[in-house]
């Protein structure tokens, strides 16, 4: 039987309580005595308003880069970044109260209308009302989650090249397994043992790989050999240096930076498994909280995960900076040396050596360049390890302005 702990929560949160959690900071102004409508209005007003400062700090790169990438007008483009700001501060009370009958949600349209998936058809007016467009599916988040991780454990008992990537699609509500071939795709989820009513399996010629043949998106040398890109600057005690792609160095491992001088080296690396690391530099190098841009410097205030459908730009010492958007969190992608899981799959183009390299949507850093299919001339595919697992992993606090 389904609860309705989510109905009778979401209730409460459109009539003012889903502002109070995403803006706390005004929390303070509203007393006992004030009307609960007149509350949740000025929450609203709040967190529109703040939406607006977003959009209109949006750098002229950013701009210029997603004109080019996503064909958006500047207004366009500022309409989409307020609207994505809007649905990352609204989208993780929904879920919090949805519970178990939470399916995921992402971001339509040129104003980033949030849509949120659900199994209980009863929340769906709750939904609306608390500023969301509600779909109702048939498998929750959970449900999609532990198929994928079936899915994970059996293919490390496979060939590696059974299926390139597999991902929860939270638009399809469904796993999505990508193969060139679909009976090897077929026999990956039976040896999950996952019901394939969950599965839908796209034939595809992707080929993923690491991006490392060689202030976010500058050059560093591994070994004096290899390039990778710079992906975001750190501190970690009195230590500072940048997380990067964990394929490009194991520890110990020297760097140089993009001007060939001594940088430091390799404190840590997962890969595969995962595709992070970090390195921590010497006394010549500083960290700033700036990503290089098209034609400037873009600042990072912080880190907070944007919704799918999301627009996010990369940059890279190969390519320089491009933008795409948000597909699917959580994806497992095998390469030559193996599987890597909890990827964030993108439709930015990138290239070898653009690894380690930093993903922002808006001010926010997203992730760090994983690998991918395609190129920057045809267009592609690439894959970002989430920032924020970085930082817990090695304790380290992400550089912000």
């Amino acid at each position: 039987m389904r609860h309705t702990r989510g109905v009778t929560a979401l209730s409460a949160l459109a009539a003012g309580a889903l502002a109070l959690t995403v803006l706390p900071s005004i929390a303070g102004a509203v007393t006992a005595e004030t009307p609960a409508e007149t509350a949740a209005d000025t929450r609203t007003h709040t967190l529109d308003a703040e939406a607006e400062r977003a959009a209109e700090a949006l750098p002229a790169e950013a701009l210029r880069a997603l004109r080019r990438d996503l064909g958006l007008t500047p207004d366009e483009a500022r309409e989409r970044v307020a609207g994505e700001y809007r649905a990352a501060k609204t989208a993780p009370a929904i879920r919090e109260d949805l519970a178990a009958d939470w399916a995921g949600a992402w971001v339509s349209g040129t104003d980033a209308t949030l849509v949120v998936a659900t199994t209980d058809r009863a929340a769906a007016d709750a939904i609306t009302a608390a500023g969301a467009k509600a779909k109702i599916v048939e498998h929750s988040m959970a449900e999609l989650e532990a198929a994928k991780k079936n899915l994970d454990r059996a293919a490390r008992q496979l060939s590696p090249t059974a299926a390139p990537l597999w991902y929860v699609d939270v638009r399809s509500n469904s796993v999505v397994v990508h193969a060139a071939d679909p009976a090897k795709a077929r026999s990956l989820v039976e040896a999950g043992g996952v019901d394939s009513g969950l599965v839908k399996v796209v034939r595809s010629a992707e080929q993923p790989r690491p991006y490392a043949d060689l202030r976010g998106g500058d050059a560093y040398y591994i070994n004096q050999s290899s390039r990778c890109s710079v992906g975001f600057p750190v501190t970690g005690g009195d230590r500072q240096g940048f997380v990067t792609a964990g394929h490009c160095g194991v520890p110990g491992d020297p760097t140089a930076g993009h001007d060939r001088a001594d940088q430091g080296s390799f404190e840590g690396s997962s890969f595969p498994g995962n595709d992070y690391g970090w390195v921590a530099t010497n006394s010549n190098w500083t960290a700033t909280p700036f990503v290089k841009g098209e034609n400037g410097d873009v600042t990072v205030t912080g880190s907070e995960e944007a919704p799918v459908g999301s627009t996010v730009c990369r940059s890279g010492s190969t390519t320089g900076w491009h933008c795409g958007t948000i597909e699917q969190y959580d994806v497992t992608v095998q390469y030559g040396q193996g599987d890597v899981s909890g990827l964030t799959r993108t439709t930015v183009c990138a290239e070898p050596g653009d690894s380690g390299g930093p993903y922002v949507s808006g001010d926010q850093a997203q992730g760090v360049t994983s690998g991918g299919s395609g190129n920057c001339s045809i267009g592609g595919t690439t894959y970002f390890q989430p920032v924020n697992p970085i930082l817990e992993e090695y304790g380290l606090t992400l550089v912000t302005g």
